[in-house]
């Protein structure tokens, strides 16, 4: 008897026999699907070029004070290396999500790793007191390279990962980004003091540029041979629905239309953006709260924001593997908002008391809740919007944190340089209580919904099988 025979029989007596149900049938005929161990590697690379960028983005702002005195520059004009990423992202969104859902991950990747190894070469240039314009120039570079990293973990997990595993993987796609973030606050006030010869200054930040430039560049070596597009057998069932749409009936703008007219993302697009603008606020301004209560503090305050960032860090990873075994996106989202909103009234009120272990504790209890909602945003947002592209849905998303992100550092900045400190953190505080009401309106049939859609692009595919 053939294979072919063989599963024909199975299936008929698995029909013939009473009190079971079709799924078995169902099963057999299902495409294939498989892991494979190189997604890992995959996820893991990905991870640091994001990171090697995440750096890049914070390393100005946690020696502001440095950089204001070697450069001769204004504050503001430092805020701006940090939020010409946000400014950056607003108007590339678009292309670079439609080159992500057209060329796909490699093409992307390639891009992100070599665009952020340019502007890393362009500043070891800009280690000269008049040359701003030179810094700003390679900030500039990078802040692009970030437009194709920002939107690519929960696209990159869907495309590698089992559905077990999504929101573990995305998780760990975040993970790198972080991390970056948390380098970023630690090394440059260890390896550029703050010491009045401009010479020794000067080289100081050279030796800065000069490592993050080696980095960028082997970590592009690394892309260019080893990063893969996609799997040869896709790894679950919803990656197979979807390679069997043609290309030639997906439209991008149509895609943009149905994300938009989706009210359950809408919410979901500003509450995101609320709530990762704060922590792009905070972590931008964080060397001026902190010097202004503790002068002299450079490098605690760099430690302070690798406390916040590696406490995020740990609520990410938490908050994947929480999502993988109990897919409660709404639930998790609605706690970790309240618990937000907690965290970042306690840190205004304890800067004030003068204690660093204070400022330490409530910095880690304020990032594990808020930059831990990171991947829970991207996974949430693949949930109600499937199955349109996951980089769209990101996308669009980090778009509105970026808008919200350059609002609160420009009025959180001006409060704090015309009034103080605690003004600019009560500022933050009180736009939490709304973030809560809001997604409090998200209503819980958001997942039927998604399930239904699942459904119904499931069984074209099938049946679009059955016929061929």
């Amino acid at each position: 008897m053939s294979p072919e025979e063989s599963n024909i029989s199975k299936l008929e007596r698995a029909e013939d026999q009473p009190g079971r149900t079709d799924a078995r049938a169902e099963s057999a005929q299902e495409p294939p699907t498989r892991l494979y161990r190189r997604r890992w590697l995959i996820v893991l690379l990905f991870s640091s070029y994001s990171l090697c960028n995440a750096y890049q983005w914070i390393q100005y702002g946690i020696i502001s004070n440095i950089l204001m005195k070697f450069y001769g520059v204004h504050a503001f004009a430092v805020d701006w290396m940090s939020m010409v990423y946000m400014l950056t992202y607003i108007p590339l969104v678009f292309p670079v999500t439609w080159l992500l859902d057209r060329k796909g991950l490699r093409v992307v990747a390639l891009v992100a790793a070599g665009v952020n190894c340019a502007g890393a070469w362009v500043k070891v240039a800009s280690a000269v007191p008049h040359l701003f314009w030179v810094t700003a120039l390679g900030q500039v570079a990078c802040s692009v390279a970030q437009v194709f990293i920002l939107g690519m973990p929960s696209h990159l997990a869907a495309v590698w990962f089992g559905p077990e595993e999504v929101s573990t993987a995305c998780s760990i796609g975040v993970f790198g980004n972080q991390l970056g973030i948390a380098i970023g606050f630690l090394v440059p006030p260890i390896l550029v003091p703050n010491i009045d010869d401009m010479d020794k200054l000067a080289y100081h930040f050279s030796i800065m540029f000069y490592i993050t430039a080696g980095v960028a560049t082997f970590i592009f070596i690394l892309v260019v041979i080893v990063f893969q597009d996609k799997p040869p057998v896709p790894p679950s069932q919803a990656q197979v629905a979807l390679r069997n749409v043609p290309l030639q009936d997906y439209s991008y703008l149509a895609s943009i239309k149905r994300l938009l007219c989706n009210k359950n993302f809408v919410l979901l697009i500003i509450t995101y953006g609320l709530n990762v603008g704060c922590f792009y606020a905070v972590s931008t301004l964080l060397n001026r709260m902190i010097i202004d209560h503790f002068p002299g503090e450079e490098v605690n305050a760099g430690r302070i924001g690798l406390t916040l960032v590696v406490s995020g860090m740990v609520g990410s990873l938490i908050s994947g593997i929480w999502l993988d075994k109990t897919k409660t996106y709404k639930q998790t989202t609605l706690a970790i908002y309240l618990l937000s909103f907690v965290g970042m009234v306690i840190y205004s009120f304890t800067l004030n008391l003068g204690l660093l272990w204070v400022v330490f504790i409530s910095s880690a209890a304020l990032g594990i809740f808020m930059t831990g909602y990171l991947p829970i945003g991207f996974e949430f947002a693949v949930e109600l919007t499937y199955p349109e592209s996951e980089g769209t849905s990101s996308g669009l998303l980090n778009c509105s944190a970026q808008v919200f992100g350059i609002i609160f550092t420009i009025c959180q900045g001006k409060i704090i340089d015309s009034y103080s400190t605690m003004a600019g953190n009560i500022f933050l505080s009180f736009i939490k209580p709304d973030l809560r009401r809001q997604k409090a309106n998200l209503p819980s049939e958001a997942k039927s919904e998604t399930k239904q859609s699942t459904l119904q692009t499931e069984g074209t595919s099938f049946s679009k099988q059955t016929k061929m």
